[in-house]
Protein backbone atom coordinates (compact mmCIF):
# COMPACT_ATOMS: atom_id res chain seq x y z
CA UNK A 1 0.00 0.00 0.00
CA UNK A 2 2.80 2.48 1.07
CA UNK A 3 4.09 1.89 -2.39
CA UNK A 4 1.20 2.71 -4.24
CA UNK A 5 0.68 6.00 -2.43
CA UNK A 6 4.25 6.86 -3.23
CA UNK A 7 3.57 5.60 -6.87
CA UNK A 8 0.82 8.31 -6.91
CA UNK A 9 2.40 11.16 -5.16
CA UNK A 10 5.27 11.40 -7.72
CA UNK A 11 2.86 10.85 -10.68
CA UNK A 12 1.41 14.14 -9.30
CA UNK A 13 4.58 15.61 -8.90
CA UNK A 14 5.38 14.90 -12.54
CA UNK A 15 2.29 15.74 -13.87
CA UNK A 16 2.60 19.60 -12.06
CA UNK A 17 5.96 19.73 -13.24
CA UNK A 18 4.73 18.42 -16.60
CA UNK A 19 2.01 21.14 -16.51
CA UNK A 20 4.27 23.90 -16.76
CA UNK A 21 5.21 23.30 -20.70
CA UNK A 22 2.81 25.10 -22.35
CA UNK A 23 2.22 22.68 -25.26
CA UNK A 24 1.96 19.74 -22.72
CA UNK A 25 -0.78 21.49 -20.65
CA UNK A 26 -2.45 22.41 -24.18
CA UNK A 27 -2.07 17.81 -24.87
CA UNK A 28 -3.84 17.94 -21.25
CA UNK A 29 -6.70 19.59 -21.85
CA UNK A 30 -7.67 18.61 -24.94
CA UNK A 31 -7.43 14.50 -23.45
CA UNK A 32 -9.39 16.28 -20.80
CA UNK A 33 -11.75 17.72 -23.14
CA UNK A 34 -11.99 14.52 -25.02
CA UNK A 35 -12.80 12.68 -21.72
CA UNK A 36 -15.33 15.30 -20.71
CA UNK A 37 -16.99 15.21 -24.10
CA UNK A 38 -17.23 11.61 -24.28
CA UNK A 39 -18.76 10.89 -20.79
CA UNK A 40 -21.63 13.61 -21.60
CA UNK A 41 -22.08 12.16 -24.82
CA UNK A 42 -22.62 8.71 -23.54
CA UNK A 43 -24.71 10.12 -20.49
CA UNK A 44 -26.88 11.99 -23.21
CA UNK A 45 -27.11 9.51 -25.67
CA UNK A 46 -27.42 6.03 -23.86
CA UNK A 47 -28.65 6.93 -21.03
CA UNK A 48 -25.62 5.98 -18.65
CA UNK A 49 -25.24 8.03 -14.91
CA UNK A 50 -22.34 10.42 -15.53
CA UNK A 51 -19.76 8.43 -13.40
CA UNK A 52 -20.90 5.52 -16.09
CA UNK A 53 -20.22 6.98 -18.60
CA UNK A 54 -16.81 8.66 -17.34
CA UNK A 55 -15.33 5.05 -16.77
CA UNK A 56 -16.17 3.87 -19.99
CA UNK A 57 -14.75 7.06 -21.77
CA UNK A 58 -11.71 6.48 -19.79
CA UNK A 59 -11.55 2.37 -20.51
CA UNK A 60 -12.04 3.33 -24.03
CA UNK A 61 -9.36 5.95 -24.65
CA UNK A 62 -6.74 3.40 -22.61
CA UNK A 63 -7.88 0.68 -24.40
CA UNK A 64 -8.61 -1.35 -21.00
CA UNK A 65 -11.99 -2.37 -22.57
CA UNK A 66 -13.80 -4.91 -19.65
CA UNK A 67 -16.47 -4.89 -21.92
CA UNK A 68 -19.32 -4.67 -18.41
CA UNK A 69 -20.23 -1.66 -20.87
CA UNK A 70 -20.88 -0.97 -24.35
CA UNK A 71 -23.01 1.29 -26.45
CA UNK A 72 -25.92 0.05 -27.25
CA UNK A 73 -27.44 3.09 -29.68
CA UNK A 74 -26.17 3.08 -33.47
CA UNK A 75 -25.28 6.47 -32.89
CA UNK A 76 -23.54 5.94 -30.01
CA UNK A 77 -21.19 2.83 -31.65
CA UNK A 78 -20.32 5.48 -34.50
CA UNK A 79 -19.02 8.23 -32.08
CA UNK A 80 -17.34 5.37 -30.50
CA UNK A 81 -15.45 4.51 -33.65
CA UNK A 82 -14.30 8.43 -34.21
CA UNK A 83 -13.79 8.51 -30.09
CA UNK A 84 -11.45 5.61 -30.39
CA UNK A 85 -9.47 7.42 -33.63
CA UNK A 86 -9.38 10.47 -32.60
CA UNK A 87 -8.76 9.90 -28.30
CA UNK A 88 -5.84 7.12 -28.46
CA UNK A 89 -3.20 9.25 -30.38
CA UNK A 90 -4.10 12.04 -27.46
CA UNK A 91 -3.67 10.04 -24.24
CA UNK A 92 -0.95 7.88 -26.37
CA UNK A 93 0.79 11.46 -26.40
CA UNK A 94 0.12 12.39 -23.22
CA UNK A 95 1.63 8.78 -21.62
CA UNK A 96 4.20 9.06 -23.80
CA UNK A 97 5.00 13.08 -22.97
CA UNK A 98 4.97 12.64 -19.06
CA UNK A 99 7.14 9.24 -19.51
CA UNK A 100 9.53 11.22 -21.90
CA UNK A 101 9.95 14.15 -19.50
CA UNK A 102 10.57 11.87 -16.19
CA UNK A 103 13.32 9.74 -18.95
CA UNK A 104 15.19 13.23 -19.31
CA UNK A 105 15.05 14.36 -15.49
CA UNK A 106 16.11 11.11 -14.72
CA UNK A 107 19.30 11.44 -17.33
CA UNK A 108 20.01 14.93 -15.93
CA UNK A 109 20.14 13.26 -11.91
CA UNK A 110 22.68 10.88 -13.42
CA UNK A 111 24.56 13.26 -15.13
CA UNK A 112 24.81 15.15 -11.91
CA UNK A 113 25.79 12.88 -9.82
CA UNK A 114 28.44 11.91 -12.23
CA UNK A 115 29.86 15.76 -11.58
CA UNK A 116 29.57 15.56 -8.43
CA UNK A 117 31.44 12.07 -7.87
CA UNK A 118 34.32 13.59 -9.59
CA UNK A 119 34.64 16.77 -8.02
CA UNK A 120 34.72 14.41 -4.60
CA UNK A 121 37.27 11.34 -5.43
CA UNK A 122 36.55 8.21 -3.32
CA UNK A 123 39.46 8.31 0.03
Amino acid sequence: MFAFVVAVFRFIRELRAALRDPGFRGLAIFVLVLLLSGSLFYARVEGWRFIDALYFSVATLTTVGYGDLAPRTDLGKVFTVVYLLLGLGAVAAFVTGLAERRRRATVVMEQRGEREAKKCPDL
